[in-house]
């Protein structure tokens, strides 16, 4: 809609993971240079991972392009699926007839087309995408897929790529095995702050002009902060602001209208779930740690039971008046804590069967008042006797 406009031949922010379009950045120069190298060495096992939309399938695309005519490749998208499944979708991938049904077949079918190809000099690929949903015990029967191998190579040569629960998967020590069959290490991290602008004067190069926008430095930061550097992300971003620029028939890229842009997709909740903002522009989940819950919530129960406490001194009075030289100097006495500067002290044996105080240890604690109701009498001795039954 906007490419005559800014005179470009394609739309420069589309989705489609192009390789025509990859943008070596330092995390995606390092993982294409490592998987040329995994390549080139025939190494056994390799892992690709990254976040969601960071260019993981585009790089899997630079690699086929680069030696399809010299490397026979088989790729699997679709991992939701048990073994048997996946050797079927493997053995079509590779051009063979699936005819048969059942692992073993599966397997020798595979093999003797793997034995074939290297019998003509030619090296084959197998690439799993999305790996991270394949179980464990499918990705331990995928470890057994590079026994097929001669005295001096490997027969196929595996790339599991997928999301970074790919690599906590293969940590657990069921998997270990597989873990150490992995030759090749390749994490693609998120754009960095200097990296935004080149990445898309790149794409823009790509499409056609160069210079069909101009952004400014805080329009790039604005750009960074709602995406965080997740490719996928800035290209759904800048093709919005293509869109609004065109609209408004402007060709710079103001602060003002990236904002619009970020309010108008209401890009935090719709790709990333939330809502607050970090003061340096990096927003975050609003969750209180857990060991300031566990606090909070330890500080009310304490607080709760300081006050069931007062109001008990408070009905019960002062309990100072316990001499413990009058109850004998062998008895054992147990101490409980009250509030802060209230101690009980009392002898276990100076109680009644019903738990109640004997009327002698009762009268020295509350000496006889004549002038004291008989209901606040009451009320404090069964306050007294629940403090002495509590101890």
């Amino acid at each position: 809609m906007y490419n005559a406009f800014f005179s470009l031949n394609v739309k420069p922010f589309d989705l489609l993971p192009n390789p025509d379009f990859l943008y070596l950045s330092r995390s995606h120069n390092k993982a294409v240079t490592y998987l040329d190298h995994a390549v080139r060495n025939r190494s056994g096992f390799v892992l690709l991972s990254g976040e969601i939309g960071s260019g993981k399938t585009t790089v899997i695309r630079d690699l086929f392009n680069k030696y399809h005519q010299k490397i026979v490749f088989s790729k699997v998208s679709n991992t939701k699926v048990d073994f048997e499944q996946l050797l079927a979708m493997i053995n079509e991938d590779f051009g063979l007839p699936v005819t048969t049904t059942g692992k073993v077949a599966l397997l020798r079918e595979l093999n003797d087309f793997l034995i074939n190809q290297y019998a003509q000099g030619h090296q084959t690929i197998l690439i799993i995408d999305e790996a991270q949903n394949l179980p464990p015990e499918t990705l331990e029967e995928i470890r057994l897929l590079s026994n097929l191998e001669t005295d001096n190579a490997k027969l196929l040569q595996i790339v599991l790529a997928g999301q970074p629960e790919l690599r906590k998967m293969l940590a657990l020590p069921k998997l270990q095995q597989l873990r150490q069959r992995i030759s090749c290490f390749c994490h693609i991290l998120p754009l960095e702050q200097d990296e935004i602008e080149p990445y898309l004067l790149h794409r823009l190069e790509c499409a056609g002009n160069r210079q069909a926008v101009e952004f400014s430095s805080e329009s790039l930061r604005i750009i960074l902060r709602y995406t965080r550097g997740i490719p996928r992300l800035i290209n759904i971003f800048c093709d919005y602001l293509l869109l609004l620029s065109f609209s408004e028939g402007v060709r710079i890229i103001s602060p003002e209208l990236a904002e619009a842009v970020a309010s108008d997709l209401d890009f935090e909740n719709c790709y990333w779930g939330v809502t607050a903002v970090q003061s340096e522009g990096l927003p975050v989940k609003n969750k209180l740690p857990p060991a300031q819950v566990n606090i909070s919530a330890r500080s009310t129960h304490d607080n709760s039971v300081e006050e069931i406490l007062s109001e008990i001194l408070k009905r019960v009075g002062p309990l100072q008046a316990i001499n413990p030289r009058d109850l004998g100097a062998s008895e054992n006495l147990a101490i409980s804590s009250i509030g802060q500067n209230h101690t009980v002290r009392h002898p276990k044996n100076h109680f009644a069967s019903n738990g109640q105080p004997h009327d002698a240890f009762r009268n020295e604690v509350e000496p006889h008042t004549p002038h004291s109701p008989p209901r606040i009498k009451q009320e404090k001795k069964k306050w007294l006797g629940f403090l002495f039954r509590a101890a």
